[in-house]
């Protein structure tokens, strides 16, 4: 039976590029789980184990992994940062308890470090900073620490001052204790030693000091008031409060190194065991019922209770598929029966494993607050809840959203058909945020994500792990349409042919919604002209068409249909003559409500060299963007923008050519707005043609 209180499920998250791989290899080396550092920029770190992710230096998909720090037992998990794959990163800190945020010391809160950190605060997870790379140039604790408070509107809780900066970084001093910890030269984590604080740097280690305990004190009234009556609380005091404050995200405590030369990371692990919760103490998961109505029951951490469990990722390897599972409440052994609340299927559990990234380590036992893969479960997928056969309950599932963009693929041979179709439905269930749907008239297969990138990825999977060569089409954007006018309007559906017929007539008001509403439906029917039965049928009936809009086929969004009145007969009227008619009233007064063409725009975040920011926004407006705001840096500007997903195709070779390959940007959906009439014409007769090839 582990000791629960010795438990940290923590994840590791940050922009693109911000050293979170290199900062999870330096921990596991720390922590005796790994004996030599494998560096991303030489394709050899631990977690980044897809070929993929060793080629372009990116982690593209989140890795779990666990070690020993202090006689505490570390469930990490490492996050990718690019913005197509932030769904790894919604997973994971659904299932963690507490985060480390890093951020770069030059680049400061960049765009994803932003989504990542929204996304943490609606999962409520507590986090610690680490202001990563300050040995880079232009890296500046300080300015980091001042954009954390502005950018993100977050407490950044200074526990320790950096000492030196760019190449003179060698150490750091801590807050609490007044001691440095310097570095030597070796780039070894273990070469350190702990002197009295820099004579040039007591005044500003004073300074920080008293706001870290001020703040800390907070917590506690009585300490509060003996502090400010002169009286110094223990340094175990002070930590406590920290604790305190930390798990109800009051503040969050923020350190500094660099990974890469191996400074500064023993601090941080220090704190996630000082600091961050344990499975204890986070607010249980809520339990819900099928129809997605909160219980009142909750999934209360311990091991006595009955199974809870959510299974938050799936991904196929060489020993079949691997469903990796944050276990709330209870218990599994090897060979129990569990159940998918889902599906309403049991299923039998195998083989358990502890994972160390790609390597495991086999499990008969795994309890309340563990994170564990369990091998070959047939029909899980993300967000399903495994729990105990004879007590079921549903843990809250996560959402996720729509893609933006899709392109077409067909394989090139018969043999690689089959083949295709087997990779395609192993990797739906491993990204929830990939889509296929097959186009029933041509045949093709259409791939849907969140991005360029995400797509290239995928077919690149297709390719090499799965062996599939395929063709690619161009890539197709996910225009919605909507309506502009309030429509009323009446339609009777009857139908006599000897026998009983059919018969129904609804008068109703079509107008659009609020954006984002999707479809509503109200009735206002009084007097029984259309019996309270057959309300449903005609909401069906509507509901039934909104996916094919009447300008391009693209699904109908933001619409709002209100039945008013209509009539019925005693014998002929039915359910399924009231949703035709409404089916029929769909054709015939959408065209007469101002049909429109709206389009995805994109939320653009673009980094350039400040000799380059004409050409950028210049090139931005051309793509039909609106600039939201520009903010200078020490090593570049950052420009916000909107735009349509239609102008952004082959961005980033365009934005490398001019900045002369030291731009970055990144985009994610951002809503929808309507489209220019010349772009709206352009699209539909595409569209058109697209179908007249087909027949």
């Amino acid at each position: 039976m582990a000791d629960l209180d010795k438990y940290r499920n923590i994840g590791i998250f940050a922009h693109v590029d911000a050293g979170k791989t290199t900062t999870t290899e330096r921990i596991l080396k720390l922590t005796g789980k790994v004996h030599k550092t494998g560096e991303v920029h030489d394709g050899e770190a631990t977690t980044d184990f897809m070929d993929q992710e060793r080629e372009r230096g990116i982690t593209i998909q989140s890795a779990a992994t666990s070690c020993e720090w202090d006689g505490h037992r570390l469930n990490i998990i490492d996050t990718p940062g690019h913005v197509d794959f932030t769904i790894e990163v919604y997973r994971s800190l659904k299932v963690l308890d507490g985060g480390v945020g890093v951020f770069c010391g030059s680049g400061g809160v960049e765009p994803q470090s932003e989504t990542n950190w929204r996304y943490a605060n609606e999962s409520a997870v507590s986090r610690i900073i680490l202001v990563n790379k300050l040995d880079r140039l232009g890296a500046d604790f300080y300015r980091v620490v001042d954009q954390i408070e502005n950018v993100l509107a977050a407490n950044a809780l200074v526990m320790v001052l950096p000492i030196g900066t760019e190449d003179d970084f060698v150490g750091v001093v801590d807050l609490l204790t007044r001691k440095a910890w310097v570095w030597d030269d070796t780039g070894l984590p273990e070469n350190y030693t702990i002197e009295d604080v820099p004579a040039d740097m007591v005044d500003k280690v004073e300074e920080y000091r008293e706001k870290l305990i001020e703040t800390a004190l907070e917590q506690d009234d009585d300490l509060l008031e003996a502090y400010l009556e002169g009286e110094e609380p223990a340094i175990d005091e002070i930590k406590r409060c920290i604790r305190k404050g930390t798990i109800a995200l009051d503040f969050f405590p923020t350190y500094c190194g660099s990974a890469f030369k191996n400074k500064g990371i023993q601090p941080v692990l220090d704190a996630v065991v000082d600091y961050l919760p344990n499975p204890l103490e986070v607010p249980p998961q809520p339990e819900i019922d099928l129809e997605g109505n909160e219980t009142g029951e909750f999934a209360i951490v311990d091991v006595d209770r009955p199974l809870r469990a959510l299974a938050f990722k799936i991904m196929d390897d060489r020993f079949g598929a691997l469903t990796f599972t944050r276990i709330y409440s209870g218990k599994i052994n090897k060979g129990d029966t569990i159940l998918n609340t889902f599906t309403g299927k049991t299923e039998r559990i195998g083989r358990m494993v502890e994972m160390h990234a790609d390597d495991r380590e086999e499990l008969n036992y795994a309890q309340a607050g563990d994170i564990i893969a369990i091998v070959g479960m047939k029909n899980v997928q993300t967000g399903h809840t495994l729990c105990d056969v004879k007590n079921p309950a549903t843990l809250e599932p996560m959402v996720f959203p729509d893609p933006v963009i899709s392109i077409a693929i067909k394989p090139k041979d018969k043999a690689a058909s089959e083949k295709m179709g087997i990779a395609l439905s192993k990797m739906i269930a491993e990204d929830p945020s990939f889509r296929v749907e097959t186009d029933e008239d041509s045949g093709e297969t259409i791939i849907k994500g969140m991005g360029e990138l995400h797509l290239d990825i995928k077919v690149d999977i297709l390719r090499r792990t799965h062996g599939v060569d395929v063709e690619v089409g161009k890539p197709q954007v996910a225009y919605r349409e909507t309506i502009t006018k309030r429509t009323e309007d009446s339609y009777t559906h009857k139908k006599q042919s000897g026998g009983s017929g059919q018969f129904g007539k609804i008068d109703y008001i079509v107008e659009p919604g609020e954006p984002g509403s999707g479809f509503e439906f109200e009735s206002k029917v009084t007097g029984g002209n259309v019996p309270r039965e057959f309300w449903p049928a005609v909401q069906k009936g509507f509901a039934s068409m909104m996916d094919e809009g009447v300008l391009a086929g693209f699904p109908l969004l933001d619409v709002k249909v209100t039945l008013i009145d209509g009539g019925f007969h005693a014998v002929d009227s039915s359910a399924v003559a009231f949703e035709i008619a409404a089916k029929g009233a769909y054709r015939q007064t959408i065209p007469m409500a101002g049909p429109q063409l709206i389009e995805p725009i994109m939320k653009v975040d673009v980094f350039t060299p400040e000799d380059h920011v004409g050409d950028v926004i210049g090139d931005l407006n051309r793509r039909r963007g609106m600039i939201k705001a520009q903010d200078a840096g020490p090593t570049g500007v950052r420009i916000k923008a909107e735009c349509p997903l239609s102008d952004m195709f082959g961005y980033i070779g365009d934005l490398r050519t001019m900045t002369s390959g030291r731009g970055q940007f990144s985009m994610e959906f951002s809503h929808y707005m309507p489209c220019p009439k010349n772009v709206s014409e352009e699209v539909i007769k595409e569209v058109k043609e697209r179908e007249a090839a087909k027949k």
